[in-house]
């Protein structure tokens, strides 16, 4: 069960025109949405990467807008983990629940998380924020992550997981995002 002092939300690589040709991109970028404000209105810390802004470009305007005092990551290896400065933000956050979000589900996610397990992370992967630009490879990239080891939720199931009780005005917040 995830825990609201024990988590941190990764968001991997959704940039430029890439993250236009996404799987169900309406779907992708709405739950994104939701995870991010949902994550904020939590007190969860959030860590951004970006895989080769340079090639590839920012982080989607619309999802940046939301995150303005979160700085993105650069990186250039496929897999989060490989890319030292996100591994010290990663440590800094004294969390060893992730929850991971992103794209492409078969690359940068799936390397990510393989490499986050190995190192004794538990890891949650929010499937409906999750995507590749191929149906199949987003499947993939799901299974292979599940059977690794990962864990697979949503974004709704996710984020009422860390509240834990109704009653309140963070119950009110998060309820208000998911409709």
């Amino acid at each position: 069960m995830l825990e609201l002092d024990d988590t941190v939300l990764v968001i991997i690589d959704v940039q430029g025109k890439l993250a236009t040709l996404m799987y169900e991109r309406e779907l992708l970028f709405k739950n994104l949405s939701r995870l991010i404000e949902g994550a904020q209105v939590l007190g969860i810390p959030i860590l951004l990467t970006e895989q080769y802004p340079k090639g590839l470009g920012e982080t989607a305007p619309e999802l940046k807008a939301l995150m303005p005092n979160v700085k993105p990551i650069e990186k250039m290896s496929f897999s989060c983990m490989g890319e030292e400065k996100f591994v010290e933000a990663l440590d800094e956050t004294e969390r060893e629940q992730i929850l991971v979000a992103g794209i492409e589900t078969h690359v940068c996610v799936y390397q990510t998380v393989s490499d986050m397990l190995a190192e004794g992370f538990e890891v949650h992967c929010v499937a409906d924020a999750i995507s590749s630009r191929a149906k199949e490879n987003r499947e993939i990239g799901l299974n292979r992550m599940k059977e690794d080891g990962a864990i697979l939720t949503s974004t709704e199931m996710c984020l009422f997981e860390l509240l834990k009780v109704a009653g309140t005005s963070t119950f009110k917040a998060i309820s208000a995002l998911v409709k």
